[in-house]
């Protein structure tokens, strides 16, 4: 119901106002339906410095004077309003060929091109949008990535953090909040970093990039994958980068709101700010080095952890893809090997709040859009935590939360294959045909009911991720107890508040190491089964 949805949706035409010398046409309005869109954009590539678009069409659509015009619209424009970039003769295939401008202004990276011919006087879009698909080709920077391990933690003491090196951990996660790094600053001792891009100058907080800084390259140096979820939070100087129709509760208690991709100043910001961190942290600079990044947090919690106040999936899914555009293609043109991730929680087909949408509705409709606009190597970054949150037996779940089924209310590490066979459909590979990097950026079991069942969850979850060959990350949530969380039996950390390790701490430890057996029978004998039998055979348990 959805795609038939989208299928009647009308293509409204704004009026031409600014195309240039060689491109001028009157003003004028035109509406056409989507099934005016005849011409298929087949590519859209950087090649040197140009970008390269071939069409094709079996349904040749009529034009006023025989040619194909190229609109580059920004992201909050729609229909033939942009810049005319190039033009062809109509035919049943054309190629086009325009300059990329990157970093200068009229920049093509991160807009969105359609076309369009000449009927009657006016206009008329006769595509679907299309972006840029490799958006690596702009850049001069492949950092060797640090694929060490998917063995991961969220830490609490960065830099003077001893423990995560104990723990022989593999990945890091670590969130960056907009709110804090954009603007000007008044600390002598770190002034304010001024930023040309697109031909503007952009501020960032001197002494808040100097903190990211010295943490991100502690963990560089280290050894450690960095995985960075950037948040869009509130703050003094980031208020463009907030979508207007997220203002309406600025004082929430938010961890983070859409992006403004509706509004040229905004969206304009979040590409200098997309290139910003994608170039300050590509490995090359002595700032250390980021591999993995998450745009947003549980972006389908539209009420909890994304926030906007328009409750449509459709319209939620499409401005969200705008954004992850945004940051997919500056972080990709400054390190082409950096990865970019969609972050989704458990709730799979049973929602725990009614304002938030389903990870699988949301997902199904964001690789809808990546694919109609060009499909790119987009990841997934999903947070499988049992259910409830607070639920402690994590290999064996509530059989009115977890199944086997595409329909099961919550996906869980019990039932993850569902997930990982969900993502082998042919509709959802990658370009190249592959399945996408999976991470498990977020996952948690707790102690509230004694720190043996979180000790042989943790053995148990880790052994799922492991032995799952699509799993690309499994980052344990928290390292330390959180007193707010606590309140509500969700008691995640490796150690207590004081810092002392809890039970779990060593068999986090131990199990990819030579006493892993050790450490697996112990969890065996707390579950009561043989957990390498459980993970093996993919053994589904459920309780009442």
């Amino acid at each position: 119901m959805r795609l038939s949805k989208k299928t009647a949706f009308g293509i409204l035409l704004g009026a031409i106002l600014c195309l240039g010398a060689a491109f001028a046409a009157p003003v004028s309005t035109v509406v056409a339906s989507a099934a005016a869109r005849t011409v298929s954009i087949d590519s859209c590539l950087i090649s040197g410095g140009n970008v390269n678009v071939t069409v094709s069409s079996s349904n040749i659509p009529s034009s006023d004077d025989g040619k194909y015009y190229v609109f580059a619209d920004e992201v909050y424009e729609d229909g033939p309003v942009g810049e005319v970039v190039a033009t062809a003769r109509v035919g049943s295939t054309a190629s086009f060929s325009f300059p990329l401008n990157l970093n200068v202004s009229g920049d093509n990276l991160n807009r969105k091109f359609i076309i369009a011919v000449r009927q009657g006087g006016s206009y008329a879009q006769v595509s679907n949008e299309h972006y840029i698909t490799n958006p690596e080709a702009a850049s001069t920077t492949g950092a060797v990535r640090l694929d060490h391990g998917i063995k991961g933690l969220l830490p609490s003491n960065v830099g003077m953090d001893w423990q995560l090196e104990d723990l022989g951990i593999q990945q890091v996660a670590y969130n960056v909040y907009l709110g804090d790094i954009v603007g000007e600053t008044t600390d002598a001792s770190h002034p304010t970093i001024y930023y040309d891009y697109d031909g503007a100058t952009y501020s960032f907080n001197g002494a808040e990039i100097y903190k990211l800084d010295a943490i991100i390259w502690w963990f560089t140096y280290k050894g450690f994958q960095t995985n960075l979820t950037i948040l869009n939070s509130l703050g003094g100087q980031g208020a463009d980068l907030i979508h207007p129709l997220s203002r309406d509760k600025l004082s929430m208690d938010c961890p983070c709101y859409a992006f403004n991709t509706a509004e040229s100043g905004g969206a304009k910001h979040l590409k200098a700010v997309a290139a910003f961190l994608g170039q300050r942290y590509n490995g090359t600079q002595d700032h250390g080095q980021v591999d993995n990044w998450l745009i947003g947090n549980e972006v389908n919690a539209r009420s909890e952890c994304f926030y906007m106040s328009n409750t449509d999936l459709d319209f939620n899914v499409s401005a969200y893809n705008k954004a992850f555009r945004i940051f997919y293609n500056g972080i990709k043109s400054m390190n082409s090997t950096a990865q970019v991730y969609i972050p989704l929680d458990q709730e799979w087909g049973r929602k725990s709040n009614p304002g938030c949408f389903l990870s699988k509705d949301f997902l199904d409709s964001f690789n809808y859009y990546i694919t109609r606009e060009g499909n790119i190597d987009w990841g997934l970054a999903f947070h499988p935590y049992n259910a409830p949150l607070f639920d402690a037996y994590t290999w064996q779940q509530q059989a009115i939360y977890v199944n086997q089924t595409v329909s099961t209310p919550y996906i869980t590490m019990e039932n993850l294959n569902v997930l990982t066979d969900y993502m082998q459909q042919a509709s959802m590979l990658s370009p190249t045909g592959a399945v996408r990097s999976i991470s498990l950026s977020e996952i948690g079991f707790t102690s509230a009911e004694g720190e043996d069942l979180q000790a042989a969850s943790v053995v148990y979850g880790y052994m799922v991720a492991a032995n799952n060959p699509f799993i690309d990350g499994f980052i344990l949530y928290r390292e330390t107890d959180n007193e707010k969380e606590m309140l509500t039996n969700i008691i995640q950390g490796l150690c207590n508040t004081d810092g002392s390790p809890k039970m779990a701490y060593d068999f986090y430890k131990y199990i990819d190491t030579a006493q892993a057996a050790t450490y697996k029978q112990k969890a065996s004998n707390i579950i009561g089964a043989d957990v390498d039998t459980l993970v093996a055979n993919h053994v589904f348990m459920t309780r009442n």
